[in-house]
């Protein structure tokens, strides 16, 4: 069943006590409409980063109750496509990001959109549209849009693009699904505090896995598995996505421990997806081509 759901429906905080605003039973295919992480705030390099209410900053389109879906489930969210809009805009400025410290005021840029390109000054940029924020209600009472966790949530993951599937464990009942942050293009890191923000629609199928369990984050696409995890700095996160990995691999294969590490050694990356966030995110990436020949699935 196809279902449509527009952005008069935001969240800005992951909770299991937000009031659903859609019911589809597991499987169906829902189209999300987006609002830009600023909430369509900034139209123009006229309108400051400063004067914008930032009560209304990282809105995600939802919540989604998925009937079947049960606390300890698993929900598999298929991307099956995502539209963005002709223009976006970037900010950064003062105490923003990686490198805020070395900044004076703040700014933002709008970025055209054209012929599959964004516009930066003179410079033609490839596009790489993603999900920046996409995720279910947490165990913890409420978790703002912000913030990444075992959830989901602002993990700015690039690799959260058209044709990947993601893995979320379900800690409430109906899951309580939404997503937003759509960036037209980003690098991993997003250094600078953002990525091009852009407002979009995003079509999803959501399916209820009631044999698959995981605790965190998993993320497939054509080429590679990946692991990801959130933490308060990046070796913490990057040991967390690891372990994941390895717990992932020694359910599904029959080799020892100390072989699996020797394998994940040689194949893995360990890849940060941002480090801006109050939590940083990094995904664990390992080649589907390897994981064919140890007859891998989830």
């Amino acid at each position: 069943m196809n279902f449509k759901l527009d952005t008069t429906n935001v969240i800005y905080s992951f909770s299991k006590d937000n009031p659903k605003v859609l019911e589809v039973p597991s499987s169906s295919i829902v189209e999300i409409e987006t609002l830009d992480c600023f909430s369509n705030q900034i139209q123009n390099d006229k309108d400051a980063l400063k004067s914008i209410d930032l009560e209304r900053v990282n809105p995600a389109t939802g919540p989604i109750f998925i009937k079947e879906a049960l606390k300890g489930d698993t929900l598999k969210v298929t991307i099956e496509n995502i539209e963005i809009k002709n223009q976006g805009v970037i900010s950064t400025g003062k105490d923003l990001g990686t490198l805020g410290y070395l900044l004076k005021g703040l700014d933002s840029k709008i970025i055209p959109i054209k012929n599959n390109k964004a516009i930066f000054n003179d410079i033609e940029i490839s596009l790489n549209p993603m999900i920046g924020v996409i995720g279910v209600a947490p165990k913890k009472a409420s978790i703002n849009c912000g913030t990444p966790g075992n959830h989901g949530g602002n993990m700015d993951n690039k690799a959260i693009k058209k044709g990947s599937i993601l893995y979320l464990p379900i800690a409430t009942n109906g899951a309580l699904f939404a997503l937003g942050d759509l960036h037209a293009s980003m690098g991993d890191g997003e250094i600078g505090i953002s990525g091009i923000e852009i407002p979009g629609k995003v079509t999803v199928k959501l399916e209820v896995l009631k044999e698959f369990k995981t605790e965190n984050p998993i993320l497939e696409d054509k080429d590679s598995l990946y692991t990801i995890a959130s933490a308060e700095t990046v070796d913490e996160a990057a040991i967390l996505a690891n372990e994941d990995m390895l717990k992932l691999l020694s359910k599904k294969i029959s080799m020892k421990t100390n072989e699996i590490v020797m394998l994940m050694s040689i194949v893995c990356n360990t890849e940060i997806c941002q480090i801006v966030n109050p939590l940083k995110t990094v995904r664990v990436s390992i080649p589907k081509s390897v994981l064919n020949q140890l007859d891998f699935k989830i």
